[in-house]
């Protein structure tokens, strides 16, 4: 049982003469008296507020005899004690009482904690967003040529010609920036260009639009490495709110080429022919697709802070090859034996040119 009093301009002092007073029906003289005397010859000092609202909460019952009969009016003598606790209007619960219902809050706290976990806001400035401009352009350009080269070719032959971008970071590098490179790292770029150039001329459905796509595509991630790694020196700023920051720039650059580009007009055409071709299932596809793909990005950055270099390439080797098997088998893609033959190529290549930098 719980009980509210609000007296917000009186306060309860420390002896048990107001108490006795007050409640002289329910508490006997000193010996069932809870509080210490007080010295007479000292003023009576306030020592709880009643400022705020004072819940009372029946704890316990003793009779330092039988509690089995306390239900009896017979029982309930001058012996019995009540033993109360109380706690003010704004704390959650009786100290050392506890619940079912205080734990079924404390639960739902936690889980809205859980389902609106927010990572701490990073620390930027403007020389930050200057900074950061010119990777956002890269960005943007390398995943919108992505996109395209996947709308015009198989998903697993983008990802192929995408397993060359060793060679334009290299080149690009060297002709570029002027960086000298060992001899296996120039090695390493034949089996890639090569691997590559067989995939491309053994590929089926070969389109120039997917093709020139990917290579763009390529040649903007080299561009975007380079502008990271020359701006973002000494910046504390994590992979994952770095990645977040880049998200938002990305997308400010991205949308007024958007909308000059093609419009609402065609984006609404483009909605209702997908619609009528896919069927409502195209709204989750695209849903898990933006989910997906933002979190394969943002764990890329995120594990640029946790593991080695050499752990992060054999991890990116091996997407590479899961992702192109994956899309052959899931949309049926025909491939013929020497066009495999150059994606392993390709990607045997990168691989060994992530261990020639190292």
């Amino acid at each position: 049982m719980i009980s509210s009093l609000r007296q917000p301009s009186i306060s309860i002092s420390g002896s048990d003469v107001v108490l006795r007073k007050r409640h002289a029906t329910l508490i006997q003289p000193q010996p069932q008296s809870f509080l210490p005397l007080l010295s007479r010859g000292k003023s009576l000092r306030s020592v709880v507020s009643l400022k705020k609202p004072l819940h009372l909460a029946c704890i316990g019952v003793g009779n330092f005899g039988s509690v089995e009969k306390f239900e009896s009016d017979e029982s309930f003598g001058k012996s019995d004690l009540v033993k109360c606790g109380a706690y003010e209007g704004d704390r959650s619960e009786v100290e050392g009482g506890g619940g079912a219902s205080s734990e079924a809050a404390k639960k739902v706290k936690i889980g809205i904690y859980f389902a609106t976990w927010i990572a701490e806001a990073p620390k930027t400035d403007l020389e930050f967003w200057k900074t950061l401009f010119p990777v956002a352009v890269a960005h943007t350009i390398g995943h919108v040529a992505a996109t395209v080269s996947m709308s015009k070719v198989a998903v697993s032959f983008t990802h192929i010609i995408k397993s060359g971008e060793p060679a334009f970071s290299v080149l690009v590098s060297r002709f570029v920036l002027g960086e000298s490179f060992p001899v296996p790292v120039y090695l390493s770029l034949l089996p890639i260009i090569g691997g590559c150039a067989l995939a491309a001329v053994t590929e089926l459905n070969f389109n120039m639009i997917g093709f020139m796509g990917a290579m763009i595509s390529n040649l903007a991630f080299v561009f975007r490495n380079i502008f990271s790694k020359k701006g973002m020196k000494g910046k504390s700023v994590s992979g994952m709110n770095y990645y977040a920051c880049l998200s938002i720039l990305s997308l400010v650059i991205l949308t007024p080429f958007a909308i000059a580009v093609e419009g609402p007009a065609m984006w609404a055409a483009g909605w209702q022919t997908a619609l009528s071709e896919i069927g409502p299932q195209f709204i989750w596809w695209v849903a898990a697709q933006s989910i997906f793909y933002h979190l394969y990005n943002q764990v890329s950055y995120m594990s640029l802070d946790e593991i080695s270099p050499l752990t992060f390439s054999i991890g990116n080797t091996m997407k590479r090859i899961s992702v192109i098997v994956s899309s052959i088998i899931i949309f049926h893609t025909p491939i013929q034996p020497v066009n495999a033959l150059g994606a392993a190529i390709a990607v045997f290549g990168t691989f060994l040119y992530s261990q020639a930098k190292q």
